[in-house]
């Protein structure tokens, strides 16, 4: 089953290798940019699938560490990051499993691993080596390495190492030059320099001039003003044209070998909350094939649980004694259901927005719910 909109290879469920280069090409192709959501449950992850396919639209399942862990249980020791590998490999399986149920492809991939953290996608590469032995693909579509902090040689040093591990089982790397403001998981940014929150176009050749002999399997997550968290509209300064003179440097460079649309690299957009559409669009226009969407998603999802608690209020303060009657049961307002619903139907309402914001609707042509075909080779655990 393949999508009328979309290049033959994409199809429903998580896809890797050529079929998710080719989605990531029509996104840069015909101008929109693909949600990448964190989720740290497989609550949040039926939100995202739930809203991919009422867009009818490809969607980016993340984890980042720490949302890992938690997916695999905070009572349990993080040593080794045990619990965050453990935790990421059981979040992957779900979404392998039930992506082709809402027929739309996705692409999942982990967040944000700074320097410290490369035991943590040391572990799931070991996975995805295993599970491609198998199945004749990788677990992951993708993984970011982060090393934005570290001295550019040694970042770039390190990723092409990455890469070209990652080249041999068809799996893509993002890698971040510059800094993203601001803090997310743990990570704080809220200090830097000013000037290291935007790339120059000689960084950014100098990565696509390491990477790309080694495979075209990679993304670059490249500072324009960027700001992890939540400000207000205008509080974010962002110059999406660094994107664009950065190509246009990066295409001289090239000569010849340009590509005819003078757009050689795949941007990737992190700490977008608060900005203007505009500059998002603008963006887009760059090459940036994905946005990240967390802050507000995750104020989404909380939003919705807070609406469940004060619209029915007096029927959760016990068991049993409502405005109905002293000897009422409460029961189907206190089932952890009802109000995860009531937060994934929020989530669902946010990301319609990020969807519409992306010019990221009505990109398959249609959906239909499952595979005729049956599940495609990996598509499930067992």
């Amino acid at each position: 089953m393949s999508f009328p909109n979309l290049p033959a290879s994409v199809h429903p469920g998580v896809v890797t290798g050529q079929a998710m280069l080719d989605l990531i090409n029509h996104a840069k192709e015909n101008g929109y940019a693909i949600p990448a959501v964190n989720c740290v449950s497989s609550s949040g992850i039926n939100a995202c699938l739930e809203a991919a396919r009422k867009n009818d639209s490809p969607v980016i399942i993340q984890f980042s560490a720490g949302g890992s862990q938690f997916y695999g249980g905070k009572g349990i020791d993080n040593k080794n990051y045990a619990a965050a590998v453990a935790g990421a490999v059981s979040a992957a399986f779900h979404v392998r499993t039930m992506a082709e149920l809402y027929g739309v492809p996705v692409i999942l991939h982990t967040d944000h691993c700074a320097k410290k953290l490369l035991p943590w996608v040391d572990g799931l590469l070991a996975a995805s080596e295993r599970y491609h032995a198998k199945h004749g693909e990788p677990l992951f579509s993708s993984h970011m390495i982060d090393l934005s902090e570290e001295p550019i040689p040694e970042n770039i040093e390190i990723c092409k190492d990455y890469l070209s591990r990652f080249s041999k089982i068809g799996m893509l790397l993002e890698m971040e030059l510059g800094i993203t403001g601001g803090e997310e998981d743990g990570v704080n940014n809220e200090d830097v320099p000013l000037e290291d929150l935007y790339s120059k176009p000689e960084e950014i050749y100098q990565v696509f001039e390491a990477l790309t002999p080694i495979s075209d399997m990679f993304t670059v997550a490249a500072a324009f003003g960027n700001v992890h968290g939540v400000y207000k509209p205008g509080n974010v300064k962002l110059e999406p044209k660094i994107l664009g003179r950065a190509q246009t440097y990066i295409s001289e460079k090239l000569g010849d070998k340009a590509p005819a649309d003078k757009k050689p690299v795949s941007f990737v957009f992190h700490g977008g909350s608060g900005s203007d559409v505009s500059d998002i669009q603008e963006a887009i226009g760059y090459g940036v094939i994905k946005m990240n969407i967390d802050t507000d998603t995750q104020w989404a999802y909380w939003d919705g649980i807070r609406q469940f608690e004060i619209k029915n209020h007096d029927y959760l303060q016990g068991q049993i004694g409502n405005p109905d009657g002293a000897d009422k049961p409460n029961k189907k307002y206190y089932d952890p259901r009802v109000c995860m619903r009531a937060a994934e139907t929020s989530t669902v309402a946010r990301l319609n927005q990020c969807f519409a914001d992306l010019k990221c609707t009505n990109i398959l042509g249609g959906v239909t719910q499952g595979s005729d075909l049956g599940p495609r080779v990996g598509g499930l655990p067992v």
